[in-house]
């Protein structure tokens, strides 16, 4: 018998003379020690598997985040300068332009106040919508709402410079003089026609009567048309002459008129029904030479046309010492009595008049003297 744990050569089977191992016992212990090492393998076994997979999902995330990287996503940080330049196309490439595509806004999910101000609800789209258009018998101009009742505009867009009407109607008089006289001649041409016999100078003389009507035909219109203006002209102003055109387009007539004696201002009553009115600036602000301003009128009949410039400063009129706003932003024929704002919003002066023989050289009415001018209204 040999032992199985030295290996001692004997003839006992049942216990070892040499290391006194008990040959049962031995050999069960060894048995047990065997299915414990082969459960602890196999469980080792297990665990491996799993971390193998593990390791593989995580080498396949590793993978597609990188690929993503590289080929489409790039971390932005403050200091990263972007180039938005357009790729350029292969030359034998057309490119077409692509439709834009509408896509549906869900109402049910109120807009956040930054998209409202990135949207429809701007400053310059509020003023503009505050602004209106003014047309009158004798032109056009501006003016904006200054409370929810009230309009401001010039006084020489709603009434007529007295002194240009008398201007104007002299012209119309002594055009309507020498037309008188240019038909006497052509009837005293006419009658001379007559008592001559044919001959060139009978025939000379149809040449220029026949000139002498065709020129008069041209004038008769004008002279028409200018003397039913002068009759508007004289005709005492009424609000209900006065159109006003809001920003949606709807024409409206003046309910009430007030003419400043003092300031080329003049002030309408018309409700417009909403709370869309220009507002002043607090008193605690302040408006500094190269501030951004805008104006918004109708020049030459383009309604709700909006100009930028910058403030230039407070100029004083050495004539009657009173003191305007001066502004680089363009002043048209049609923009006379609409707001200059500023970029909140606010609003500094209206619009009045430009410099004759410059450029970009043009002047408002600070909002204070229109305040001090109608205040018993306005509050």
């Amino acid at each position: 018998m040999r032992c199985p744990k030295c290996k001692h050569v004997q003839k006992n089977a049942v216990e070892c003379e040499a290391c006194g191992v008990i040959f049962e016992r031995y050999i069960k212990f060894q048995e047990k020690k065997k299915e414990k090492e082969a459960v602890e393998a196999q469980a080792a076994e297990k665990k491996g598997g799993i971390a193998k997979i593990i390791q593989l999902v995580l080498l396949v995330v590793v993978v597609a985040g990188g690929t993503y990287y590289f080929t489409g996503y790039r971390p932005q940080s403050k200091n990263t300068v972007v180039d938005h330049s357009p790729v350029p196309q292969p030359a034998e490439l057309a490119v077409k332009p692509i439709a834009p595509q509408v896509v549906p806004v869900d109402k049910s999910v109120p807009a956040s106040d930054s998209a409202k101000e990135n949207s429809s609800y701007n400053t310059i789209e509020k003023a503009r919508n505050a602004t209106v258009s003014i047309e009158t018998p004798w032109g056009t101009g501006s003016g904006f709402f200054i409370s929810k009742d009230y309009v401001i505009t010039n006084k020489h867009v709603v009434e007529m410079d007295e002194l240009k009407v008398a201007e104007f109607r002299e012209k119309v008089e002594k055009n309507r003089k020498l037309i008188d006289l240019e038909q006497q001649k052509i009837r005293e041409y006419r009658s001379q026609l007559r008592q001559l016999s044919k001959g060139p100078a009978r025939s000379q003389l149809s040449i220029i009567i026949n000139d002498m009507v065709a020129n008069l035909d041209k004038v008769l219109p004008q002279q028409q048309e200018a003397e039913a203006r002068l009759e508007k002209l004289e005709e005492k102003v009424r609000p209900s002459s006065i159109k006003i055109i809001l920003s949606d387009g709807s024409e409206h007539v003046a309910n009430y008129l007030l003419v400043s004696e003092n300031n080329d201002l003049a002030l309408m009553a018309l409700s417009s029904g909403k709370d869309n009115f220009l507002k002043k600036s607090p008193e605690r602000n302040a408006l500094h030479q190269g501030d951004k301003v805008y104006t918004i009128g109708s020049p030459v009949g383009l309604r709700h046309t909006v100009t930028a410039g910058v403030f230039s400063g407070y100029r004083k009129d050495e004539s009657d010492n009173k003191v305007y706003l001066q502004t680089d932003a363009a002043i048209n024929p049609g923009n006379s009595g609409g707001p200059l704002i500023d970029e909140n919003g606010y609003v500094w002066g209206v619009n009045t008049m430009i410099l004759r023989g410059t450029e970009g050289i043009g002047f408002a009415i600070p909002m204070s003297v229109v305040y001090e001018e109608f205040g018993s209204s306005l509050y």
